[in-house]
């Protein structure tokens, strides 16, 4: 697997990959209707702002994160490479660059996205509440979830306990 730095050329397939994995995540946060494009959210929010990477294996590519030095705002999988790594490696990629304690907030309900943060040594640190960003009509909750920065060679911290 090939992490790089995203290109003007892979807007259409982060497009894609966004679009199909919003709607498995919307689904387990019980909030479908709240569904939005990339291309209707992207400049409202702020997307092109990020820090953005996407994953390819061979020439395709699987999956995309967009971050800050402290947070990891959107990290989205193709459906047909969940399970494969692909999230796994585009977050430890985040993390390496970003070198410091990053958060990550997930839709509660969305309990695949949690373990995946925790299994990356992100732990719990609390709830919020508020509206959706990109569509605001939309209350929603919210698991806070920080890392606390690279402590180990592979990037990753060993999870308490």
């Amino acid at each position: 697997m090939n992490i790089r730095p995203y290109t003007p050329d892979d807007w259409e397939r982060v497009c894609q990959i966004h679009d199909a994995a919003r709607r498995d995540e919307l689904a387990a946060a019980g909030l479908s209707a709240a569904y939005l494009t990339l291309q209707q959210t992207a400049e409202n929010e702020g997307f092109h702002d990020y820090v953005l990477r996407v994953a390819e294996v061979g020439e395709q590519v699987l999956g995309f994160v967009a971050f800050t030095g402290e947070e990891l705002a959107w990290l989205y999988v193709d459906p047909v490479a969940y399970g494969k790594g692909v999230g796994t490696s585009l977050i430890r990629a985040a993390l390496r660059e970003s070198n410091a304690p990053m958060s990550v907030e997930v839709l509660d309900g969305n309990a695949a996205a949690i373990a995946l943060y925790l299994k990356t040594g992100f732990q719990i640190v609390g709830n919020n509440q508020g509206v959706m960003p990109g569509n605001e009509s939309f209350p929603v909750s919210v698991t806070v979830l920080l890392h606390p920065g690279l402590a180990s060679q592979d990037g990753l911290v060993n999870s308490p306990g």
